[in-house]
This record gives C-alpha cells, sequence and structure tokens, in this order.
C-alpha cells in the first residue's frame, strides 16, 4: 500500500516549469492583499472535518480499530460530524438502550434515553414507529411489526406549540400516480380524528418536490370543506362532477382530541389527527364508492404525511446487525474526534425533546467535548413545513439550553439543493422553506437560539455527470450560500455543510480523478463565499460497487468489505492537498483574500481556478485548479495587481493530477495506477517566476512574498 510520501527536491523554477510541447500563453493569477477585502477567516481545526454515519455491527468492529482509526485520520480532516440515519430512515434513535418507557408497563410509549454513567455505549439501535401508518416520505423508512395507522406528532399541538392548531395543519398527500377522475374520497379514521379539515387536488406538477419547487396550486374541491366532522369511516362526495387529478390532499386544522387506543394517561396520546385508510375515488349512481381504478402502468399509491408521531414500543427495534449507529462513549473515546469537539445530532423530527436533554445531559456528563448540536435531519425531504420544524426547534431548544445555556444548536440540515427549497405557499404568500423557518423563530423571539444553519451539499445527478460539470462546482456552492443569506439567515450565523459529496448515489466520478479537483473547487468556494465548516464525507474506509459510471468507491480508500485497504482514491489525495499543504491544522486562524484567473476556455469557463489563503505561519499560501482536462497551463502570480508583489525565495510547489493518479475500471478489481503520491518540489522564486500547472490537477504553491 501505498504511503503519502512526497519527493521534494530544490530545483530552479525553470526546471519545474521544463515540457516538451508547445504552451498556450502565460495566464495569470491575481491576488489581492488588502487587509480591508479579507474574505473569510477560519480555524481548519474547527472548520475542515468529515463525517461517520451509520454502520453495521461488523463495520463498527472494523471501524474503531486502531489500524482503521489511524488510515481515516490520514486525510488530515480535523473535527468530524456524527449523522443520524435513523431520523432519515424515519425511525427512533435510542441512543442508549438504558432509558424509561413512558407506559412502562407494556415498555412502550415515549422513551427517555438515561442518563446513568453505566457500562459504556458501543452500539445504538433504531426502533420503527407503528404511527407511521402508510406514509412514506424519508428514504426507505425502517418498518415496524407493529405497523398501525397514521398519526401526526402530538408536539406540533396547541399544548405544546402555545398556539392555535390552524397554525400548525396537519395533511396527508395521496399520490395516485397517474391523473384519475376523482369526486369522492373514503377516510377511515382513528382517533383522535380532524373535527375541521379540507380535501384538496392538486392542479400542475410535482406538488411534492419542494427541492425542485411545486408547479401548481392546490384547490378545495367544491364540497372539500368539513366542520364538524365526526370521524369514524366517512364516504364524502365531494364534487358534482369528477375532477382529473393525480394528488388528493386531506389538510388538517382541528382536532377531536379525543384519546387513541394507548389511552388518556397520556396527554400525547389525545393530541393530533390519526386516520387508518384514505381511499380517492368516485360514487356511482346508486351512490356506492368506487376507488379511482389503477393503470398498468401505475406504481403503488404513495402517503405522504407531515408528520409522525414518535410512539413506539420495546417489540419496534431493528437488530439485524446491519444497520447500528456508534454508541457515544465508542465515538468519543476511540480517538475518532481527533481531540477536537464533534458535532452531535439529536432526533427532533421524530423524538422528545427531553430524551435529547438526556442524550446531551450524558454526553457532557462524561466529559466529552461537543462543537455543536444539530437538531433533526433532512425535515426537507421528508416534507416537514418549516413552521412544524420551527415550532420543534424551539421546543428542543428550551429543553437542550436547560442542560447548558451554551450549547450551539442548528439545522435545519437540508438535503443537498443547488437552489432555494420552495413549497406551497402560505397565507402571506411566501414559498422559501428556509426563509419561513428563520421568520417563524423571529416572530416567536427564538432567532438567537439559531447558532448555526446547517446543509448538506450533493451537487451532481450520479449518471449525468461529465468532465465539463467541474466547471459548476464554485457556482452552485456560492450560490447555495447566497441564497440561504438571501432567505433571512442573519449575517452573524454561521453556515456549515455537514454532509458532502459529489452525488447523493454512489458514481464513478467518485474515484477519478474528477474527484480531486472536484473536492478542492468544493471546498475552495465554500470559504470564498462565506462559508464556516465544511464536512466531506465519509472518513472511513468502504468497499467498491459498480455504478452507471464505472466502478467507484464512497471513501478515501481502494479497500474490500473486509476493510483491507489496498490503495487511495483521489479524494484522499485532495484532502491531503487541502488539509496538509493549502492550510495548516493545529495552528489558528487563517485569512482568506480575493483571488482570479484569467485562464479561460473558447466557451469562456475558467480552466484555473484560485483560492488564496494567508496562514499563521506568514506563509502564503494559493491552490490552483487546473480543470482543464488535457492541457498545462504556465501563470505567472501577482500580490496586489500588475505592479504588486511576487513569491520570493524557497517556495514550495506541490502538485496532484492526472500525471500521478489514473483509475484502472477492472470489476471488482478496480484500482488506481498510479496511485500517487504527490509531487513536491522546492523552487527558487522571483518576480520573473512562472509555474506550470500540469493538466487536470490541483497544485499547492506556498512561500513568503517579496516586502513591497
Amino acid at each position: 500500500m501505498k504511503r503519502f510520501n512526497t519527493a521534494v527536491v530544490l530545483l530552479s523554477l525553470s526546471l519545474a516549469t521544463t515540457t516538451a510541447f508547445a504552451q498556450p500563453a502565460v495566464g495569470t493569477i491575481r491576488v489581492d492583499t488588502n487587509p480591508q477585502h479579507i474574505l473569510n477567516s477560519f480555524d481548519p481545526d474547527q472548520a475542515l472535518g468529515s463525517s461517520v454515519d451509520v454502520l453495521s455491527h461488523y463495520d463498527i468492529e472494523k471501524v474503531y480499530s486502531p489500524h482503521i482509526l489511524q488510515e481515516s485520520l490520514s486525510a488530515g480532516w480535523g473535527p468530524i460530524t456524527y449523522r443520524n440515519n435513523s431520523e432519515l430512515r424515519m425511525a427512533y434513535l435510542h441512543w442508549n438502550a438504558e432509558g424509561t418507557w413512558s407506559d412502562p408497563t407494556h415498555r412502550s410509549g415515549y422513551f427517555i434515553g438515561s442518563t446513568e454513567l453505566k457500562k459504556p455505549i458501543r452500539y445504538s439501535l433504531s426502533y420503527g414507529l407503528p404511527h407511521r401508518g402508510f406514509a412514506t416520505s424519508g428514504d426507505r423508512p425502517i418498518e415496524s411489526p407493529n405497523l398501525t395507522y397514521w398519526k401526526s406528532n402530538p408536539y406540533l399541538t396547541s399544548k405544546f406549540t402555545g398556539e392555535s392548531d390552524a397554525l400548525h395543519p396537519q395533511w396527508v398527500v395521496v399520490d395516485l400516480q397517474s391523473e384519475k377522475s376523482v369526486n369522492a374520497v373514503r377516510i377511515q379514521w382513528a382517533e383522535p380524528y380532524a373535527a375541521t379539515y379540507t380535501v384538496d387536488y392538486w392542479v400542475g406538477k410535482e406538488p411534492l418536490e419542494w427541492d425542485g419547487g411545486p408547479k401548481g396550486e392546490w384547490k378545495t374541491f367544491a364540497s372539500g370543506e368539513l366542520k364538524h366532522a365526526k370521524g369514524g369511516t366517512a364516504t364524502l362526495k365531494l364534487a358534482a362532477a369528477p375532477v382529473s387529478t393525480r394528488y388528493v390532499r386531506v389538510w388538517m386544522t382541528e382536532s377531536s382530541n379525543t384519546c387513541d387506543e394507548h389511552g388518556a394517561e397520556d396527554s400525547r396520546n389525545c393530541a393530533g389527527y390519526a386516520i387508518q385508510s384514505i381511499q380517492a375515488g368516485s360514487l356511482d349512481k346508486p351512490g356506492h364508492f368506487v376507488e379511482a381504478p389503477r393503470a398498468a402502468s401505475d406504481k403503488e399509491i404513495t402517503y405522504t404525511a407531515s408528520s409522525i408521531d414518535p410512539w413506539h414500543s420495546s417489540e419496534d427495534v431493528k437488530d439485524d446487525g446491519f444497520y447500528q449507529h456508534t454508541g457515544f462513549d465508542l465515538f468519543f473515546t476511540s480517538g475518532i474526534t481527533n481531540g477536537l469537539p464533534a458535532t452531535i445530532p439529536v432526533t427532533m423530527l421524530y423524538g422528545t425533546p427531553e430524551d435529547a436533554a438526556a442524550q446531551i445531559a450524558y454526553i457532557q456528563k462524561r466529559g466529552y467535548s461537543i462543537g455543536y448540536v444539530e437538531l433533526g435531519e433532512e425535515p426537507d425531504g421528508k416534507h416537514a413545513m418549516p413552521e412544524d420544524y420551527a415550532a420543534l426547534y424551539i421546543q428542543w431548544a428550551k429543553a437542550l439550553h436547560q442542560v447548558d445555556s451554551k450549547l450551539k444548536l442548528g439545522g435545519p440540515i437540508f438535503e443537498g439543493v443547488n437552489k432555494d427549497i420552495t413549497l406551497w405557499p402560505d397565507a402571506k404568500g411566501r414559498i422559501s422553506w428556509m426563509g419561513r423557518f428563520v421568520a417563524y423563530l423571529k416572530d416567536h423571539g427564538h432567532l438567537d437560539d439559531l447558532a448555526f444553519v446547517s446543509f448538506e451539499h450533493y451537487p451532481f445527478e450520479p449518471c449525468e455527470i461529465t468532465w465539463k460539470s467541474l466547471y459548476e462546482e464554485p457556482q452552485l456552492m456560492k450560490g447555495i450560500l447566497k441564497t440561504w443569506r438571501d432567505d433571512g439567515v442573519p449575517a452573524n450565523v454561521p453556515l456549515m455543510v455537514t454532509e458532502n459529496h459529489l452525488a447523493a448515489q454512489l458514481t464513478g466520478p467518485m474515484t477519478t480523478i474528477f474527484a480531486a479537483l472536484w473536492l478542492s473547487d468544493n471546498v475552495g468556494s465554500f470559504f470564498e463565499g462565506g462559508g464556516a465548516v465544511f464536512h466531506h464525507s465519509p472518513i472511513q474506509p468502504q468497499d467498491i460497487h459498480e455504478t452507471c459510471l464505472g466502478w467507484a468507491s464512497w471513501s478515501n480508500f481502494v479497500a474490500d468489505e473486509r476493510y483491507n485497504i489496498k490503495g487511495y482514491t483521489s479524494p484522499w489525495f485532495a484532502a491531503r492537498m487541502i488539509n496538509i499543504e493549502w492550510v495548516q491544522h493545529r495552528s489558528g486562524v487563517h485569512q482568506m483574500f480575493p483571488s482570479s484567473s484569467d485562464i479561460k476556455d473558447a466557451q469562456g469557463n475558467t480552466l484555473v481556478t484560485t483560492y488564496a489563503v494567508h496562514r499563521p505561519d506568514g506563509n502564503w499560501s494559493l491552490m490552483l485548479v487546473n480543470r482543464d482536462e488535457n492541457t498545462p497551463h504556465d501563470v505567472k502570480i501577482n500580490f496586489d495587481g500588475d505592479a504588486g508583489s511576487h513569491f520570493e525565495g524557497p517556495t514550495t510547489f506541490v502538485t496532484f493530477g492526472s500525471e500521478q493518479y489514473v483509475w484502472i475500471n477492472d470489476g471488482p478489481n478496480s484500482h488506481a495506477n498510479p496511485d500517487g503520491p504527490a509531487v513536491t518540489r522546492i523552487l527558487a522564486a522571483d518576480g520573473q517566476s512562472v509555474f506550470t500547472l500540469p493538466k487536470a490537477s490541483v497544485t499547492v504553491i506556498r512561500g513568503h512574498i517579496a516586502a513591497k
């Protein structure tokens, strides 16, 4: 297995730039060193990290072994973020197996993990939610053996929000999979049922595509407004003539507050709305309900719900060995945190504030260091309304700040998106999810509880990536950072990426030289755009698999399923270029300055991108990404413009690119050859120096500049 042993050679600059063929004209990199123009300041030990997600029992044993931990940390990333995959899968994470149930007799209800410091926690398990019922939002929801009916989250009712339930309407959208003629519905209510609700139909396309923006509007059926409803099985004629629609929505604004099957002892059992089933169709001439027929091409009908009741029982555990979270004691004592404060999630969409508070109290009683606390997981992917997420956020913030008033809380941990998340307009016509979330916190006097805003970054469709996709990344990253600010995120609230890769699904370019160039641009443009904390995913090795664009791994390593590491992937080398060469960990705050390149192609695409930092050791460090797949480029570097300063004296020149790394697609034996290392040279620079950037490469040039 190759190590990152870079060759260090003292050369004159002319030797470093010799090539065997004609070069394009010399380009210019300009760095603005005016202290008034600083773009960003960041400490790599707080700002450049990685992540760990759900693993199998076997994986946990291997990942936290000394050798794999050493390799995982070798990419140079600093802090780590712990991902809450349970909430992603619409489940309840028992961060501690020990704890109390609200109904101890039946070991069911609402669970609170124990804060007692007993045997260290090595594994944590997920529990399915029986009251998810027919709801299918989320990423492959964890099944429950007791899956019954759908019930909304009681923490979104007036008892907990302190405001009218009409301000937090709960809803279910039925996707009939194709246009159907509908003028009736049959709703089998459970307890509590909706006393006031409407039945609506969608005119347009994609009402649930919030990441891309819905294209249409909801309209209430002519007879679709119900008041003083009685529950039971309601067969409703909604209009005289059928309406052609694919989507039907039940929009609930007043509850009966009758108690579900678990009884009145816990008031949460009597709050919200519950439905056993919904069918859409029409009434025949005798007045009998006929469900809309399925077309041969239709998939199964799906049901998307606004929220889920976190009630569950001890029988709902998923303990198959293939889906486990790392226990917090193992996580914090293993060394994977790099001795730095970690970002920790608490379950919110499918949890309770008391359990979240207990989790943080336990971690602090152990003396473990928390940097940030993320509340919930991907609410946009689960179609949570911004007002609902915000109402929960306030409740959780109160509970967590009772444990520690100094905790830095944030979210919403959006899925990877490239543009604003928009949904159905509210009463004021506002459609921006983030805008409405921030407005709710502000209107309720809790904007100060938002210590950071976090989101994920998965910019590309996995099967549509081409080399020219590289040209998109800086604009995508800077664009989404600007979007969150335009939505109203205050300037003093840091923006954080807590999960990141090329795409949300495995794809071949993740292991080609493409990924190294993309990651360098990704990091550089994030900080250039004002970002505060960046996490690349994941930290641990993973084996390779076939994808639509070749064989690949998510990780920094070429490994098999038993964690035998056979080599490195291009993101590992890029991470080293970023964390070891461009910035300096364990040294303090770096300042980022504006820099620009005039090297473009015929279409106006910038072929060489540039990111400049002034390091605490006094060195100026430039990360230059030559995105030209076929041609090296010569550059001169000017500080403060044409008449400004230049690198002077011994200057470090480190490059990694297509000359050092070529991915070979060979099925399960796919690997890189050559597989590094990066090449390091020490150059004697002066005002006449010209630097050659190899084709498809990342280069760091680092040194002191001449005094003006």
